[in-house]
């Protein structure tokens, strides 16, 4: 259920009418936006009706909700959100560029990588520590090394980290050292995963199940926000469908359908979807014009010697190449990828 209070409201008017709601034991979630207050009322709400709170001073309509997630839902929240990641930002205007190698292999390369794409206009670092990989006898990441190696690469370049954690194992190694946890395809539904994170303040980065619908998606948004925690960004990357000639089909549909939904920032990442360099470049400016809020694109400087995926890794030369590009599509899109944040530090 959802109250929209009227614009003449008086602020102790509705912070009575927030009262009377917890009394009754309900949850409240309030989102002031920039026309209009929203109450949410979270809990059992079939034993109150739509009078019972019309009845207050301060309120104007009352709806309710028949979907299941409520924090994520966007009649609870209007506007859209904006995701601070250390300084920058990610949602409305805002637009992330996410880049770095699929694993972290040394100290030395990372780092200059790492300068590499701020120079060209990437926002924050990606990379792996930890990887799922399907074969168990694949490069399976450094570990807590690789956290330790991202962290210098910040050092040297004010990149934010992103980095992908699969257990709660090292949750506080992840809640010390990156500034973005990542939850993977594979743990999308890992519901221990995403209550653990859900108890922490950092931002989250939610990749969509290869076989999830958007509803399930969005259910396990609501799992980290239950928890306390709001800073939800989705990523779409790639759905499993009939077709084999690329890993996945990426799904740009999502992002429309999601930004009608929920109010939560959704970004696309074509390398996971593609799994081959080439189709990279295209399908990330077809992100950018979908209205996505992001893109997550993995670069390694050699990429024929990578540790791992490096047929899906762009050259840093076809990064910066794509880069050009981009800008220009964020201007159309009327969006900026606010790079302020990082030049000064």
């Amino acid at each position: 259920m959802i109250i929209h209070v009227k614009h003449d409201a008086k602020e102790q008017e509705i912070k009575e009418l927030t009262a009377n709601i917890e009394a009754a034991g309900f949850e409240v979630h309030r989102s002031d936006g920039k026309n209009r207050t929203i109450i949410g009322l979270i809990g059992d709400t079939s034993k109150i009706t739509e009078n019972d709170m019309a009845k207050y001073r301060a309120v104007d309509e009352v709806h309710r909700i028949s979907a299941p997630y409520k924090k994520a839902n966007r009649l609870f929240h209007e506007d859209d959100s904006v995701i601070d990641i250390d300084g920058v930002k990610v949602g409305a205007e805002n637009f992330m560029v996410c880049a770095g190698p699929c694993s972290v292999e040394n100290e030395e390369d990372t780092v200059a990588l790492a300068k590499q794409l701020k120079a060209s206009g990437a926002n924050t670092l990606r990379g792996g520590a930890f990887k799922p990989r399907t074969s168990p006898y694949a490069f399976q990441g450094l570990g807590v090394e690789g956290l330790r190696i991202l962290e210098t690469a910040k050092k040297e370049t004010g990149l934010p980290i992103v980095s992908e954690l699969m257990s709660t194992d090292y949750l506080d190694e992840f809640v010390e050292m990156v500034d973005v946890i990542q939850i993977g395809a594979r743990n999308m539904q890992n519901f221990d995963l995403l209550k653990a994170v859900g108890k922490t303040n950092k931002p989250v980065l939610l990749k969509n199940g290869i076989s999830a619908t958007i509803k399930e998606w969005l259910m396990s948004a609501e799992y980290v926000m239950a928890g306390g925690n709001e800073n939800v960004i989705f990523c779409e990357r790639g759905i499993r469908t009939s077709e084999t000639a690329t890993r996945n089909t990426l799904d740009l549909q999502a992002v429309p359908v999601i930004q009608k939904e929920s109010h939560l920032p959704i970004i696309v990442d074509p390398s996971h979807a593609a799994g081959v360099r080439h189709i990279i470049p295209s399908m990330a400016k077809s992100a950018v014009m979908s209205g996505a809020s992001g893109l997550q694109i993995e670069v390694h400087q050699d990429p024929e010697n990578a540790w791992s995926d490096g047929q899906q890794c762009l050259t840093p030369g076809e990064f910066d190449d794509l880069m050009t590009t981009i800008n220009m599509l964020l201007k159309i899109e009327k969006k900026t990828a606010n790079t302020e944040a990082i030049l000064q530090k």
